[in-house]
């Protein structure tokens, strides 16, 4: 694995003059916000060696280095899924590589079940924590050295960003909720009563990626921030039949607004 990584870093940095220190996992339904990004190169997941190709509707499948919000920056439009049949090495493969290629900071997006009885759909959550409801963990296995064997996870989302997050959104009048959220295998959406037990343990928000890609980035020693779009509601009394085209649709409704949020964030870091 470690031999594919250095491989697929070496071949992007052939690729590409650029060497950003922010990147960025763009979400379902949330690849608009490369429109944001002035592109200087661009690859399908398919061109670069060892990368995994994603499957699910809403992911372009791109791999973009351009700049935002005056900064140089890589991102990616549409990230891989354990229930896609992948496994968490093959999820976890582009943070890996990121660490190659000397990502200091990471952004990561999802749209989400709300469970909180005061989110309203279209709300950015700030996540603040998470629960690891995945059957399989991306650390399982020998110990890469970009990090110690247990991992300390205290602060998995960075306090700093949180904190410039909450103060750009004060400045630009954007509503914002925080909250904790917890990832599932998927793909099926949650019944009822998994809303019921999620919320019992303590979850404000539900999706099916982000936290493995949060664990192995942690591990590198690279700085976190996440954002859910809640896109449904499972919350009793107002829970409703959802699809995916409908989490989409929500989510595609106001990224505007987090790319506001996205853009100031890697405008201010230093």
């Amino acid at each position: 694995m470690l031999q594919a990584i250095q491989e697929t870093a070496a071949w992007i940095k052939q690729h590409t003059p650029m060497r950003p220190l922010t990147a960025i996992v763009l979400g379902t339904g949330l690849g608009r916000l490369a429109e944001e990004i002035e592109v200087v190169d661009a690859f399908p997941y398919s061109e670069i060696p060892n990368f995994p190709v994603s499957t699910v509707e809403g992911h372009s499948g791109k791999l973009l280095f351009g700049r935002l919000g005056g900064k140089d920056v890589m991102a990616l439009q549409g990230r891989f899924h354990y229930y896609e049949g992948y496994d968490m090495k093959q999820v976890t493969f582009p943070v890996r590589v990121m660490y190659e290629l000397g990502i200091k900071n990471l952004f990561v997006s999802n749209a989400s079940g709300g469970m909180n009885p005061a989110f309203e759909i279209g709300d950015l959550m700030l996540i603040t924590d998470h629960i690891n409801f995945m059957p399989e963990h991306p650390l399982h296995g020998p110990n890469f050295p970009t990090g110690p064997r247990f991992p300390d996870m205290h602060e998995a989302y960075d306090h700093a960003f949180l904190d410039m997050a909450r103060q750009i959104a004060r400045e630009k009048g954007i509503r914002t909720v925080e909250g904790v959220y917890l990832a599932t295998q998927g793909p099926t959406f949650e019944t009822p009563a998994e809303y019921k037990m999620y919320r019992i343990f303590g979850a404000d928000a539900v999706g099916m990626s982000t936290v493995p890609e949060v664990i192995v980035a942690h591990h590198c020693g690279i700085r976190v921030f996440g954002i859910s779009i809640i896109t449904d509601l499972g919350v009793e009394g107002k829970i409703v039949e959802v699809s995916h085209e409908e989490v989409q649709r929500a989510a595609n409704a106001v990224q505007p607004l987090m790319a506001d949020i996205f853009r100031e964030m890697v405008r201010r870091i230093g």
